[in-house]
């Protein structure tokens, strides 16, 4: 089955939002999708903590199948860690604020992604990263998304915070069984 979403459709979203208010940004984005994407984006905002890597942010997902997921992420104090290294390829759109990262190829070389621009984790790739105060992003991941949780929920499991691994694991289950029973994997 091909995927539902394409990076470049989700890139003119992301760059239509670029200097919102927050609110604002969240609702252009979230509306352009569920305009774009009927019945397959979650319009009511969820937001819940997310702590991976060390990087510690606060999320909305607003689609989640098998092999796909969309989310709005971000952080309004700034935070920095791991991206980690999974078997899916993740995008992020920037909406405010700047992402910078560094990889094991290019250690000595920060990379900085500001309002509008992209980056891509690929397959199998790692980064440190290092977010702005205000660094917001629509997320992008494509691929075998169970195979993302552990590390996912890799800080929530070791901090024992169960309020965010059930909350998590509840609102990806719901939005992917909702999108099963539509046919989409």
């Amino acid at each position: 089955m091909a995927p539902l979403f394409q990076p470049d459709v989700l890139h003119a979203i992301a760059r239509g939002a670029v200097g919102l208010p927050h609110d604002q940004m969240v609702q252009r984005v979230t509306r352009e999708l569920a305009r774009l994407y009927p019945g397959h984006i979650e319009t009511r905002p969820n937001w819940m903590l997310s702590l991976a890597g060390g990087v510690t942010g606060i999320m909305t997902v607003l689609h989640g199948s098998l092999s796909e997921y969309v989310l709005i992420f971000g952080t309004p104090v700034g935070s920095e860690g791991f991206s980690g290294r999974y078997w899916i390829e993740i995008h992020d759109f920037m909406l405010a604020g700047e992402m910078w990262t560094y990889t094991e190829a290019d250690f000595a070389e920060r990379r900085a992604f500001r309002p509008g621009d992209a980056a891509v984790l690929r397959r199998g790739e790692a980064k440190g990263v290092r977010l702005s105060e205000g660094a917001w992003m629509l997320e992008y991941g494509r691929g075998a998304i169970p195979s993302a949780l552990p590390f996912a929920l890799s800080d929530a499991m070791i901090a024992f915070e169960l309020q965010t691994i059930a909350r998590t694991i509840w609102t990806y289950g719901r939005l992917t069984v909702r999108e099963l029973r539509r046919g989409k994997i």
